[in-house]
């Protein structure tokens, strides 16, 4: 069974028995989508990715580069390695610092 999230993604073809899946289980998204590069995959079903973005200083006249972090939990129906580009998506605390889930993988 394969529920409809609200956003034009790729749905995974992975068999599935996590709670915490937008596509098979209960979790509902809403609020901030999140696109970036994973850079680390260690802990279990939690990646952390960064995402640059320029900043401008009106006093400087000159644009910064600003990195934002965030940890994102992984479905058991997607497969995500160190590198890849993923589309996240803002959902309820899952932990203290995990309040993403990973929608789609782009290679």
């Amino acid at each position: 069974m394969t529920v409809n999230i609200g956003l034009k993604v790729q749905v995974p073809e992975g068999p599935c028995k996590d709670v915490h899946c937008p596509f098979h289980g209960r979790m509902a998204i809403r609020g901030k989508l999140f696109d970036g590069k994973v850079t680390s995959n260690k802990a279990r079903q939690t990646i952390t990715l960064q995402k640059e973005a320029p900043v401008y200083f009106n006093k400087f006249k000159r644009y910064a580069r600003s990195k934002n972090t965030i940890h994102a939990h992984v479905p058991e129906c997607m497969e995500v390695s160190a590198g890849d580009h993923v589309l996240t998506a803002e959902c309820r605390p899952i932990a203290k610092a995990v309040s993403y889930v990973v929608v789609e993988v782009r290679k």
